[in-house]
């Protein structure tokens, strides 16, 4: 910096490379910093690259995944949490033009952390997703009752009891036609066990995941999907509200069938996603902290 004598006193602002600042003791002369591109590292771009994809997914929940989260003490919210326990945890990677298009691509998301046990699943060789939750000899069907699921519930399986919740999320991935864009769409479904209410229970919820499935020795059903998952997520979560306002869940993720899944979590996937929010860029730094002495 330096001062400055002549008609360049009469200078303000910048000049070029050259700013002019008034002060009460004259006029003075400084380089401009020379401002460049903003780092884009490999990491940083990993990881916003996954934001884009966690945050389409937990929009299509539509603020059902409330206190989804125990044990958060007013620290962060719920979509922090969600954030927190599956960025790097399941790599997904969507380009700018997905974000801009509203797309998303269903992924194995943890959705609820707790201290409920969690509810297993797995696929048959119908390819029906199938839960552990036993039925007994109950065989669901149109005549069943809120009050016949929540009595084979609670009398088959441990620590379920009367005013516990199960809630059924379904998400179906699908493809745009015109731009080629992964969309999804997330569904729930919730029944709270009372062995009182004699509403029949799928005009409560839907049967696409309120059936029963007969287990494998064929002696007792197990609560499950009717029909097959082919490019869907789906999750069965087990919540509890407390006398004091809070609520304990089971620890769920997605369960998911994608034949788009696995092109969005290559390399080669992230490079591209990078590429369309400006590349990586490691090399680069924000201002250049040097500033020289400039002559009028």
């Amino acid at each position: 910096m330096a001062k400055v004598t002549g008609v360049a006193t009469q200078l303000s602002g910048r000049v070029g490379q050259l700013v002019y600042r008034q002060t009460k003791s004259g006029t003075v002369v400084y380089e401009a910093r020379k401002l460049q591109k903003p780092q884009r590292s490999q990491a940083q771009m990993q990881v916003r690259t996954q934001w884009t994809n966690l945050a389409a997914v937990y929009r299509q929940f539509n603020q059902t995944l409330k206190k989804g989260f125990e044990g958060l003490g007013g620290r962060m919210n719920d979509y922090t949490a969600f954030l927190q326990a599956n960025v790097n945890a399941v790599k997904v990677y969507v380009p700018r033009h997905v974000r801009l298009n509203g797309g998303s691509v269903l992924a194995p998301y943890q959705i609820t952390r707790g201290s409920l046990p969690s509810i297993a699943v797995k696929v048959g060789a119908d390819g029906v997703l199938v839960s552990d939750l036993r039925l007994g000899q109950l065989q669901v069907g149109a005549d069943t009752t809120v009050a016949m699921l929540s009595e084979a519930l609670m009398a088959c399986n441990e620590g379920y009891e009367a005013g516990d919740q199960l809630t059924f999320f379904y998400g179906q991935q699908t493809l745009d036609s015109v731009t080629g864009t992964p969309r999804a769409r997330i569904a729930g479904y919730r029944v709270t066990l009372d062995p009182a209410d004699d509403t029949p229970l799928w005009e409560v919820v839907s049967a696409l995941g309120f059936s029963s499935v007969a287990d494998a020795s064929g002696t007792e059903y197990l609560l499950g999907m009717c029909s097959p998952i082919t490019e869907a997520a789906a999750v069965w979560i087990h919540s509890r509200e407390e006398v004091t306002g809070g609520l304990k869940v089971s620890t769920q993720f997605l369960y998911v069938d994608s034949s788009l899944l696995a092109g969005y979590q290559t390399e080669s996937a992230m490079q591209a996603a990078a590429d369309s929010y400006g590349g990586i860029n490691s090399g680069a730094v924000y201002l250049n902290p040097h500033s020289g002495t400039g002559r009028a």
